[in-house]
């Protein structure tokens, strides 16, 4: 049967390391090679011409979709489409993703965006193409905006359709040696849900999925996983789940599972703390003998009073000793995300978080953690709150994308205040890693560390920051880490602060 026509689909460079081929574009491949559609993959990560190879494609294409996050991971993408329109100006660009998803608007005004895909887009992209070949119209699309004489269109929303009727996501057209070549791994990213039933004011991931966890069965993962890293030879998989064991029963047939079928690999993934602390110590243990080596927690704060500004009334500080504990028995590293100058936060509430994580770290050595400067990502709940309180948000793609996570465009966070924090926070993340490190490190380490680890204790306690000679003796011997990936717990690289 003769091709109904081409699609190319590009995922632009993006900070760190690649964990592999795109499963966002992975799964966009799927449906549109089961609908007749021959498809052209295209990753910056692995390609180092990729704008050439872009240009190359499209010259035969339909349309060519690009995957935007929010953030640096704009520029490449405004890049590439200004790129094809001026060598192949007939080709449709659609940008889809997250940040198209939630800046429809802003989006499609760029002259060099022609369609928007909004949310779930396996679907929506096949009914595009079908249009797009047929030469059909796109008023009766849903989950697209588009653009009519100069006017912009938003079509009705698509329902979030269950994950397992979709075709499985084209993992064979991953060059699998390009992207151990590149990460020093041969890793795979995985998803066996989509959606959390929380609903924290900062995260995006609510607005998107409303709240629905919608998950393929235990079975089907633990066929189509063993089976891919096998086939593949892969080592590590990274589960993108936003929060993996919100099914239990699930979570826990999904370990049993790999460890009945005999294959070993590493994998991570994202969850919170109280769906672990629901797991009996031998349930975690399970996890860990099929093959998890590390957990990622958006734990935040400790301080009841933000926990209750973010919505996170699911969050209990307990649950963190708690998660830590088994974890640390279980020989799984996991990973505290905190969140910093969240609106309505005080210096105390820092204090505490500060206090309390610097405690866990003190009890648990298989404990890091990544704090991050609160990031306004758009569409989140708390917009109006932000804006009267003096936050600008973007409006253009341009503007965007200097957002990424970590970045300070918080107006109650300048000066004497910012530079406060980070003394603090220099002070925490200093004695985190001195504490985990005292007794595998070189001589000069542990000595550095007897030094400098009570005294940064009682700067912590008594809130005294000034004349900073532990941080100084320290750059010696210690290079800190400020943030890791909550997917795989890998160092990434430092985040300028904006107006710092």
């Amino acid at each position: 049967m003769l091709s109904r026509g081409k699609v190319v689909l590009f995922y632009p460079p993006y900070d760190g390391p690649p964990l592999g081929a795109p499963l966002s574009l992975l799964a966009l491949a799927g449906t549109l090679r089961e609908a007749n559609f021959e498809v052209v993959l295209i990753d910056a990560a692995i390609e180092d011409h990729h704008l050439d190879r872009i240009e190359e494609e499209c010259a035969s294409a339909l349309c060519i979709g690009i995957s935007v996050l929010t953030g640096p991971m704009i520029r490449g993408a405004i890049i590439a489409a200004q790129h094809v329109k001026r060598t192949n100006p007939s080709v449709s660009v659609v940008f889809g993703g997250w940040h198209p998803t939630l800046c429809p608007e802003s989006t499609l005004r760029e002259p060099y965006v022609d369609i928007v895909v909004r949310g779930q887009g396996e679907l929506t992209i096949v009914e595009l193409a079908v249009a797009l070949a047929e030469k059909k119209p796109l008023d009766f699309i849903t989950g697209i905006s588009w653009k009519k004489n100069g006017r912009l269109i938003e079509n009705f929303e698509r329902r979030v359709q269950p994950v397992d009727t979709f075709a499985q996501p084209a993992f064979d057209m991953t060059d699998f040696d390009a992207y151990e070549k590149k990460s020093g791994k041969r890793e795979l990213a995985y998803a066996t849900s989509i959606g959390c039933p929380y609903a924290c004011n900062y995260c995006t991931d609510m607005v998107v999925y409303k709240r629905r966890f919608n998950a393929y069965a235990a079975e089907h993962v633990v066929a189509e996983l063993t089976g891919l890293v096998k086939r593949y030879r892969i080592t590590h998989v990274a589960l993108l789940d936003s929060n993996f064991p919100v099914d239990l029963k699930r979570a826990i047939a999904i370990a049993r599972g790999i460890v009945d079928s005999g294959v070993k690999f590493a994998w991570t993934f994202q969850a919170s703390t109280d769906f672990i602390c629901r797991m009996s110590q031998e349930e975690v243990q399970l996890l860990a003998d099929s093959g998890v080596r590390y957990m990622g927690f958006g734990t935040e704060s400790t301080s009841k009073a933000v926990l209750k500004m973010m919505n996170k009334r699911h969050q209990r500080v307990d649950e963190m000793y708690e998660t830590a504990r088994k974890a640390e028995l279980a020989g799984i590293r996991v990973n505290f995300n905190l969140i910093l100058g969240y609106p309505g936060e005080t210096e105390a509430d820092r204090l505490e978080t500060f206090r309390t994580m610097s405690d866990i770290g003190r009890h648990f050595k298989n404990v890091r953690f990544s704090p991050n400067i609160f990031t306004p990502y758009p569409g989140i709940p708390i917009w109006p709150q932000l804006r009267e309180l003096g936050v600008v948000e973007p409006q253009t793609l341009e503007e965007w994308e200097t957002m990424p996570l970590g970045a300070n465009l918080l107006p109650w966070l300048r000066g004497r205040e910012l530079a406060r924090l980070n003394r603090m926070l220099a002070y925490f993340l200093l004695l985190s890693q001195v504490s985990r490190r005292r007794s595998s490190s070189s001589t000069l380490r542990r000595i550095l560390g007897m030094l400098i680890t009570a005294p940064i204790r009682w700067r912590l306690t008594s809130s005294r920051f000034s004349f900073p000679w532990e941080i100084w003796l320290s750059q010696l011997s210690e290079q800190i880490v400020k943030r890791r990936s909550l997917i795989t717990g890998q160092a990434l690289p430092a985040v300028e602060s904006a107006n710092a």
